[in-house]
């Protein structure tokens, strides 16, 4: 199967889900700054959704530009993975109204963890279906070691929402810097896939 219409798809998913977050801003009534700055805590949501959709798919994108075929079991890892993304509009509109309330950060870390899980089910079907190809072994080798990182402070940022609200956040920050950074294995990988 042609991967165009994987990448396509998925591009597509991940647009409509930005566009359904920022559709959940709603406009002030009154016209005063105060209306604005009253709407911190939505537009904080948004930023770290947003920015943890688009390592998604800039990830997503030089995970799909490396591989050479499209199987089935990658179909079906992917849907999983875009299902998980599909429900971030929903956490991050009752972490921003909520104003980062225990009970919405819990959820968006869980749903952080199951985003994370199915991104490395996906990395794991491809590489079970890449075997015979290094290249591809190799852009994957950098991409689980990451993976395996965010993974676990997921998991630690799922544990510390029952008690800490903030201090989750602040951990679902950190990841967001860490796979902010280029990493040049990552960049090397593909051009030598190229």
């Amino acid at each position: 199967m042609n991967k165009t219409r994987l990448e396509a798809f998925s591009d597509g998913v991940i647009a409509i889900i930005i566009t359904i977050m920022v559709l959940e801003i709603k406009v002030p009534h009154d016209g005063s700054w105060d209306g604005v700055i009253n709407l911190r805590w939505v537009f904080l949501s948004y930023i770290l959704s947003f920015v943890s959709l688009g390592i998604y798919w800039v990830n997503h994108h030089h995970l799909i530009h490396a591989i050479k075929k499209v199987q089935g079991t990658i179909l079906w890892a992917n849907l999983c993975l875009l299902f998980w993304l599909s429900l971030m509009p929903f956490v991050t509109a009752w972490m921003g109204e909520s104003h980062f309330a225990k009970n919405a950060v819990i959820a968006y870390a869980l749903l952080s963890n199951f985003c994370g899980v199915s991104y490395f089910f996906l990395l794991l079907t491809i590489k079970n279906t890449h075997l015979n190809q290094p290249d591809v072994m190799n852009l994957l080798k950098y991409q689980t070691s990451k993976g395996g990182l965010s993974a676990i402070s997921y998991l630690i940022s799922f544990i510390i929402a029952f008690f800490y609200p903030m201090v989750s956040v602040i951990i679902f920050l950190v990841i967001a810097l860490i796979w902010i950074i280029p990493d040049k294995n990552i960049e090397r990988a593909l051009s030598n896939n190229s």
